[in-house]
């Protein structure tokens, strides 16, 4: 007897590696990646622990290769991780559409960035607050700009051919044993 199971390991490495390739391209203007509109897709099917490992270990593993870790890594995979139980709570009871994926793009990305850049910016930087804000501006609404085109046209599409194509999933054959 055979028993057969899905497993979604190989649809988080597809996403991982959408979002890691992109924010390899050179002269990429700041704060525009695909990371949220990944982990949104993902949030809607694959629930609370897997979407907050999704956006936690996808910034920890690029870090990793590219610049090394350190505090900003810690917070930045750990923001992102929690935006990913928050998208399924968001997602839980909401179609996956694109006006939905746009609409959580947003308050995500203002999260985001108010925790990561108005937040650290004095935390960790030594900033004043005022500054942090003045400096965060531009940065957010590069971000806004990224989280709107990547929430419309980019979640929608992985949500349908990744995330919900079972052709994808990998079925493990396993022996049962006799004791």
């Amino acid at each position: 007897m055979q028993i057969e199971f899905k497993t979604g390991w190989l649809k988080f490495v597809i996403g991982w590696a959408t979002v890691f390739l992109f924010r390899l391209i050179p002269f990429r203007p700041p704060n525009v990646e695909p990371m949220l509109a990944t982990i949104m897709p993902f949030s809607k099917r694959y629930g609370s622990v897997a979407s907050f490992l999704f956006g936690f270990l996808g910034i920890a593993l690029f870090d990793a290769v590219t610049s090394g870790w350190g505090v900003w890594t810690l917070v930045t995979a750990l923001t992102y991780g929690a935006l990913g139980p928050v998208a399924h709570l968001y997602f839980k009871n909401r179609e996956a559409t694109a006006k939905n994926f746009v609409i959580f793009g947003v308050v995500g990305t203002v999260i985001y960035d108010a925790i990561t850049g108005v937040a650290m910016g004095p935390l960790l930087f030594h900033q004043s607050l005022a500054i942090a804000l003045a400096g965060q501006i531009p940065f957010t609404l590069m971000h806004l700009t990224g989280a709107v085109l990547f929430s419309a046209l980019l979640s929608p599409e992985i949500y349908r051919w990744v995330v919900q194509n079972d052709a994808i999933a990998i079925r493990v054959p396993h022996s049962k044993v006799v004791a």
